[in-house]
């Protein structure tokens, strides 16, 4: 063994590919045993002992074993520098390889590159949906992403609601259906324009609005969540942010998801406290459940950075002034003059604060290295601190950055250890100074007091608009920025958008009736005044367009779940044979010749006959079909859906 090792240390060593310094990369010489580089394995057939240890032979054929070559590399006995076969490194393995150096080593879920339509519009009504790469080809996926038709378009302002004539680059978007399909066609308008996306997805806890496929909640969940997240990932400006809010139930899987889409530019997860630790008002559960979590993604985090919490600057410290009794001794330090001042020649006076006065700063911990009066009084006033008595005061010229050209430091006090110095209020300071937010957020109050928000009720997973107005502030959100929220509920990211002056896009797939955001942004307009509303002055205006996709076959899915009749089924059936668009396998005469056997189904088994029928490509219509007469689409709207995708060509 140990002549193999040598004999493939000296082999390898010919490749300058593999050599720095005069030193074998490791890395380097596993990266492309993996890469199966093809000058390494002809390297590695020129020599007879290590071609029979590394190479097998089938068929006539030599074929290298890459995964006995790394471990074989990986080895401590191959590179003095490694203490154990594992690189001095913890962490899950399989085997003598570790899990994160493994290629085959994947976020897998049995849906993982389908997609999820997604299409429920009621919370109370579960609905089993259809992985689409499973069932249709990939030309029809396209179809599937191609922009939609909107139609209802209606304008909302103080006036109340009114015909939609034009619309503006800069106005606001609420756009009712399915939000993977609104996605896909907000792509041509806003690709790259997105300061910052809000979400508040279903948590997926078994007891919320997410009702899909329960047999496979989880990989159905993921799937759902990855679909929307990667198209939303493109409309995001270069410099924008996404924050996603979650509870614990999927919180582990969803930062997962989002490193891979992101490629791990995460910025933080904030902790978000939202009840009271010690106010449980279910005892039956196993646990008080409190606290959920903000994650913060971005394009690069390198140049991307959340904002930091601005603190007022103040003089409540500057209380000090010192009084020089005497003229005091100039003793020399570091080449220069100081003044000596001691115990009894000096007077320190306490007062009111003022910016004329003095802070007195102790020169403890990390403030010893951390600034250039800790380091002076560190190298050479310590030294010498012994040789004065308690509480002796320096005066060192030419230093500081204040109204003053010198600096006073002190020794320790009897009984105290640390000496320090008195600090003008410095000249270039700002009106504020910025700090750090800490990933601890607590918003208790404005969770128990979200109920009174927006003249809505929402039922499930209403947040406050203290929140979101935090979230615009932490993305760095200005006036004329775009905003985005495709689990728009109750209308909250809008409604603070609006109120900040924000533009944004709201989507909305669910049927909320009277608790939906559109009645929300009418009070907003109207000048409501809960939530932040004193806090940002908010006196009401402005105006928010509503629009929603045109459907074509999905009418008569949404019919299809509501049917609870034999007759219903019949004269829903004529209707889709009349005006709906039949699946191209499906020949109507021929079903109907053998009515018979079809009156024998269930009243279920007939619902899925007819959406087995319809043909799914057709769902709603296509923004390229908007002329074809068969969907009826008016000339107004032809107009409307032009200006809005900014196209010559209707």
């Amino acid at each position: 063994m140990q002549n193999l090792l040598e004999d493939l240390k000296q082999l390898l060593a010919t490749d300058q590919r593999m050599v720095a310094d005069g030193k074998l990369l490791k890395n380097k010489v596993i990266e492309l045993g993996l890469l199966l580089d093809v000058p390494l394995i002809e390297l590695l057939l020129t020599h007879a002992a290590i071609r029979a240890h590394f190479f097998q032979e089938a068929g006539g054929v030599l074929i290298f074993d890459k995964i006995k070559f790394q471990r074989f590399v990986s080895n401590k006995l191959f590179l003095a520098d490694n203490y154990t076969a594992f690189a001095n490194k913890i962490g899950l393995a399989d085997g003598n390889t570790f899990i994160d150096e493994g290629r085959e080593v994947v976020l897998s879920w049995p849906y993982r590159d389908c997609v999820l339509e997604g299409g429920q519009t009621k919370e109370d009504a579960g609905r089993e949906e259809i992985f689409w790469n499973e069932t249709i080809a990939p030309d029809d996926i396209d179809r599937l992403f191609a922009p939609k038709v909107l139609t209802n378009f209606k304008r909302y302002s103080n006036g109340g609601s009114e015909t939609v004539t034009t619309i503006q680059p800069t106005d606001n978007l609420l756009i009712k259906g399915n939000n993977l399909l609104v996605l896909h066609s907000l792509k041509k308008r806003f690709t790259g324009r997105v300061k910052l996306i809000y979400l508040d997805p279903p948590y997926n806890t078994e007891s919320d609005g997410f009702r899909y496929n329960d047999n496979f909640s989880q990989s159905t969940w993921l799937t759902f969540i990855k679909n929307r997240i990667e198209v939303a990932k493109e409309l995001l400006s270069s410099d924008g942010f996404l924050f996603v809010h979650i509870s614990f139930h999927q919180y582990a899987y969803l930062k997962v998801l989002l490193d891979e889409i992101f490629h791990s530019n995460d910025i933080c997860t904030f902790n978000l406290l939202v009840r009271h630790p010690n106010r449980i008002l279910k005892a039956d559960k196993d646990f008080h459940d409190v606290m959920e979590y903000l994650l913060v993604y971005t394009k690069n985090k390198v140049t991307n950075k959340i904002a930091k919490r601005k603190e007022t600057n103040d003089i409540d410290d500057y209380i000090y002034q010192v009084e020089e009794l005497e003229a005091g001794e100039t003793i020399t330090i570091n080449g220069s003059s100081v003044v000596c001042f001691k115990p009894g020649t000096f007077k320190i006076v306490k007062g009111e604060a003022a910016a004329n006065k003095l802070q007195k700063i102790s020169i403890r911990g990390s403030l010893k290295e951390g600034n250039s009066s800790g380091r002076f009084y560190e190298k050479y006033l310590a030294p010498i601190k012994d040789q004065y008595a308690p509480f002796t005061i320096f005066r060192v010229g030419g230093m500081g950055k204040d109204m003053f050209d010198y600096r006073y430091f002190y020794t320790p006090e009897s009984g105290k250890s640390n000496g320090g110095y008195f600090q003008g209020v410095p000249v270039d300071s700002k009106e504020f100074k910025e700090k750090p937010y800490p990933n601890f957020l607590d918003f208790v109050k404005e969770f128990n007091n979200v109920g009174y928000e927006g003249d809505v009720e929402f039922r499930n997973g209403k947040k406050p608009e203290a929140l979101l107005k935090q979230v615009f502030e932490l993305g760095n959100v200005k006036p004329g920025d775009i905003v985005l929220d495709f689990f728009a509920g109750s209308g909250t990211t809008c409604a603070v958008a609006h109120k900040m002056g924000f533009q944004y896009i709201g989507v909305e797939q669910m049927d909320y009736g009277d608790n939906d955001s559109v009645k929300r942004l009418n009070a907003v307009i109207a000048g409501e005044d809960n939530g932040i509303s004193k806090e940002v002055n908010w006196k009401g205006g402005g105006s928010f367009i509503y629009a929603e996709l045109a459907k074509a076959n999905m009418k008569f899915i949404e019919q299809i779940h509501q049917i609870s009749e034999e007759s219903e089924f019949n004269a829903l059936w004529e209707a889709i044979q009349k005006d709906g668009f039949l699946s191209y396998k499906v020949d109507p005469k021929e079903i109907n010749r053998n009515h018979a056997e079809l009156a024998q189904l269930s009243l279920e088994d007939k619902k899925r006959f007819l959406i087995e029928v319809l043909d799914k490509n057709q769902l709603y219509i296509n923004y390229s079909e908007i002329a074809d007469q068969s969907f009826k689409v008016p000339t107004q709207e032809k107009k409307l859906n032009q200006l809005f995708y900014q196209s010559a060509h209707v």
